[in-house]
Formats: C-alpha cells, sequence, structure tokens
C-alpha cells in the first residue's frame, strides 16, 4: 500500500473526499514525517497544531455532509517570507528573528481559506538572497539527493527557495509556497526534480511577503508534478486591492483545462540560450525535450532573445537597487532587532543593528544597490540596465509572434556541493543564467523534472510563457512530464 506521505496534493485531496483516509490520518502522517527530518534543516519553525486545526475543520465538514473546500485535508510548507499571524516570520534572517506578524499575508490566507493546513515555515536564504540557500542565518539546507558513486558530499538544494524544494523532494509536505525574483522557484525545482510556476508577475498578491525586488518578486507553487502546481496556483491568486501591482482578473480554471495535447502550437528554441561552456548533458536533455514537444504535436523554431547576454548584470543591478531600496526599513526603530549599546547616537545605532542583522549576502547586495542609487552613478547604472530591462521584454514579444511558448534548461547545471561555489559570488549569479530573462520580463514560466544527469541527480526544463498565459505553460509542462516518465527519488539517508 502506498503511504500517505508519498501521495500528491490532487491525491490528498481525492482521498479524503472519497473517505479513503481522514485528513487527521493525512496531518499526522506528514508531522511524524517532518519531525523526523531535522537533518535536512528544511524547516525554520514547526507548526503541527495549524496542520491539525486544518485536519479537525475538513473532517467536521465530511461528517457533516458539507461540500469541502478546494484544498481540505491538504497540509503544506509555507516559504518563511510569508507573514504569518502569530507565527514567527523571519526571512531566514537574523534582523527578524522573533517578529511574530498580527497580519497575514494575503497568498497564505488564501490557502488557509481554501482549507490547506500549515506543517510549518520553510528555510530559505536570508532575504530570499541567494541560489543554494547558504546564506539562511538559521544554517543551510541540506538536499536529500545524493551524487552516485558512493560521493556523499552534502548538496544545495537550490534557493532562494530551497527550503521548499527539499521539503517537498524529500516527502516531508506534498507542496509549498515559493518565491521567484530571479529563478529561486525555477533553480531549486530542477536541483530538486519536483515542478514549480513562476506565474505571471502580479497574478498573486506581494501582500505580506517580505519584499526582495518589488518588480520582480512574485509568489508561486511547488508540488511534485505539474497538476499539483496548477491546483495550489488556482488558490493562490487573484485581485488584491492592497497590492498596486496585482492584476484584476478572474481565476483561470487550470486544473479543469490541464492538457499535454500540444498540437497546434509552436514551440520556441532561443538559440541564445545555447551558451558557451553549458554541459553537454544539459544540451543533450533540452534536445530531448524538443523530441518531446514535437510528439506531444508542436511545431519547434528557432527564434532569437538578443539582449539574453545582458539579462544577468542588468538583474544584478535592478534586484540590489530595489532591495537596498526595501531594506531601508529595517533600521532598529520600529520592529525586529535593535543593537543598543550606552553612548549611541541614532547612526550608530542603525549601523550596527544592520551589521548585526544583514548578513554578508545580504550587505553585498545592499552596499550594490545603494551604490548603483547614488548621485552621478544612478543614470550610467540603474537607468541603463531599465533601458535594457524593456528590451529584453521587447526580444520576448517579438519571439512571441513566431511561437506560443519557449522551451529552454531550467538551470546550468545540476546540484552542486554545499560550499562549492559559495567563495565567488559571480559563479553563484550564473545559476540564474536561463532563469532570469522571463523574470525581467514578468512572464509566466515553469521547470519540470525531465531526467537525470550522470552522477543520479535531477535535471530540469523550463517552459516560458506569453504574458497571462499559464495554462500554456502548465500544459507544455505535462506534456514534458508525461514523456520524461520521471519517478526517481532521492534515496533516504536523513
Amino acid at each position: 500500500m502506498t503511504e500517505i506521505t508519498d501521495l500528491g496534493v490532487a491525491a490528498l485531496r481525492d482521498g479524503v473526499r472519497a473517505g479513503t483516509f481522514s485528513a487527521r490520518e493525512v496531518a499526522d502522517a506528514f508531522i511524524v514525517k517532518v519531525s523526523k527530518a531535522k537533518a535536512l534543516n528544511a524547516f525554520i519553525v514547526e507548526t503541527p497544531e495549524h496542520a491539525l486545526a486544518a485536519a479537525a475543520a475538513a473532517d467536521e465538514a465530511l461528517a457533516r455532509g458539507e461540500a469541502l473546500k478546494p484544498l481540505a485535508g491538504v497540509p503544506i510548507g509555507m516559504k518563511d517570507l510569508f507573514a504569518t499571524k502569530g507565527v514567527q516570520t523571519t526571512a531566514a534572517s537574523h534582523m527578524l528573528e522573533g517578529f511574530k506578524p498580527v497580519y497575514e499575508s494575503t497568498v497564505s490566507q488564501k490557502l488557509w481559506d481554501a482549507g490547506a493546513g500549515m506543517l510549518g515555515k520553510l528555510n530559505l536564504d536570508q532575504f530570499a538572497m541567494g541560489s543554494s540557500n547558504e546564506t539562511s542565518y538559521f544554517g543551510n539546507v541540506i538536499s536529500p539527493w545524493r551524487r552516485g558513486g558512493g560521493d556523499n558530499a552534502p548538496l544545495a538544494p537550490g534557493g532562494s527557495s530551497g527550503g521548499s524544494s527539499a521539503a517537498i523532494s524529500a516527502r516531508l509536505v506534498p507542496g509549498a509556497t515559493g518565491t521567484d525574483t530571479g529563478g529561486s522557484i525555477r533553480q531549486p525545482a530542477a536541483f530538486t526534480g519536483i515542478s514549480g510556476i513562476k506565474p505571471t508577475y502580479g497574478r498573486c498578491s506581494r501582500w505580506g511577503v517580505v519584499a526582495f525586488a518589488s518588480s520582480l518578486d512574485q509568489a508561486g507553487p511547488m508540488a511534485r508534478d505539474v497538476k499539483d502546481c496548477a491546483i495550489l496556483l488556482e488558490n493562490m491568486v487573484g485581485f488584491d486591492p492592497k497590492d498596486s501591482t496585482s492584476l484584476n482578473l478572474p481565476v483561470p480554471k487550470w486544473e479543469e483545462l490541464l492538457s499535454g495535447d500540444l498540437k497546434g502550437k509552436k514551440i520556441g528554441i532561443p538559440k541564445e540560450y545555447r551558451l558557451d561552456g553549458t554541459p553537454e548533458e544539459i544540451l543533450k536533455l533540452w534536445d530531448q525535450g524538443i523530441a518531446w514537444v514535437k510528439d506531444a504535436g508542436a511545431e519547434v523554431v528557432e527564434v532569437s532573445l538578443p539582449h539574453t547576454k545582458y539579462a544577468l548584470p542588468t538583474y544584478y543591478i535592478i534586484a540590489p537597487a530595489e532591495a537596498s531600496s526595501n531594506l531601508a526599513r529595517y533600521d532598529g526603530v520600529r520592529y525586529g532587532l535593535r543593537e543598543l549599546a550606552d553612548g549611541q547616537n541614532l547612526q550608530e545605532m542603525y549601523a550596527a543593528t544592520r551589521a548585526a542583522g544583514f548578513g554578508p549576502e545580504v550587505q553585498r547586495r545592499i552596499l550594490i544597490g545603494t551604490y548603483v542609487l547614488s548621485a552621478g552613478f544612478y543614470d550610467a547604472y540603474f537607468t541603463q540596465a531599465s533601458k535594457v530591462r524593456t528590451l529584453i521584454a521587447q526580444d520576448f514579444e517579438n519571439a512571441f509572434t513566431l511561437c506560443d511558448l519557449l522551451l529552454t534548461p531550467t538551470a546550468p547545471s545540476a546540484a552542486f556541493a554545499l560550499g562549492e561555489k559559495s567563495a565567488d559570488p559571480l559563479a553563484m549569479y550564473l545559476n540564474d543564467v536561463f532563469t532570469v530573462p522571463a523574470s525581467l520580463a514578468g512572464l509566466p514560466a515553469m521547470s519540470v523534472p525531465a531526467g537525470l544527469d550522470s552522477a543520479g541527480l535531477p535535471l530540469g526544463l523550463q517552459i516560458i510563457g506569453k504574458p497571462l498565459d499559464e495554462q500554456g505553460v502548465l500544459g507544455a509542462g505535462l506534456a514534458i512530464e508525461q514523456r520524461a516518465g520521471f519517478t526517481a527519488r532521492p534515496e533516504q539517508w536523513w
């Protein structure tokens, strides 16, 4: 018999409805699993009481013969970037350690309203800044995966949503929230053999999500497969008057309309993504993906995104600039950490608090951002980067006159060992080379697991869609998922 924790969102939802098992049995099974996986360091806070309360509500509703909510009986993990009322929300930082919001983020509230329960707050790179989950104040998350051949080096689960990706891959949760600024849903999904989608910018409210770069940040779901992502996404999106960038649009029926039939679709292959130095395994998998979408009925066309080569430098000007502005609020006065010694003046208190509260990577990005926004450099850096961002978006617009979707690799490598790239920030930033362009353009994009490398580690393929075409992205993701037949999972060592 399949263990409850081996089931995904759809199977758990349907099983509770059918009476195959109770919501309480589901919650209990996952709570036990979480409690036994401390070695992964995926959770900052565990909240079994929240999961049990949601399960009780589901079971009671079922006993009364009431229609169940869309996610009744499904416990999930919440990235610790989302404000959760009365539950510590830290953004994996010392700056916010101990902070318990008196409000709930819009996205998490929508999930609770849909009947989901929370198993806990998931670890991440501090303030969502990182690609390996090594910048967390609470220690790095360790991927449940290991390289084959006896190499037991602990691996990065990707970042910043590394706690989410590790927890799903290790079957600690059936699904989780993530946030994606430059690839922080898609890259960790690829590293751990799961699926994750960043919706169109504005689909999910950013209200109550600790801000990194406001013009880029977007919440999205991470789960075992494409269908589970569609289910979670339907219950996360929607207009929010509290977020000025929120899109006032009806919520599509993504799950109901999900189809892997790509007949009549044109899939673009951007030639600029065949970068020098990309491992042969990544390119072979990409070619395999092209064959899969053709088999699903799509026509494949080559397209050009000529400004792709400027995407990373553009991103690493705009994102730190916005971070510098957003993180200025953490000053030791209103909330969070305060470092105060006798005789200190206000400026010294600011400096001491921020030096203690922010880790090295956050400090690095604040410094870069403050520099590019400073007098004499604003036009040379930030203004120029904003112009290039417009050109990158125009490249996508032009490409989408020739095709409906784009297919690319998700990341330039499989998961790397912890510590392998942390000494070289530039090498770390290159992890986002395939994911950043879609973020700069605000486009929906998804990673699905498509194969293993020679060391037995997961590799992902990325689908990028037109604005608001999550349906097309999910459909192409399903077509690849059906043909890849990816069933690999990590051997338990934790």
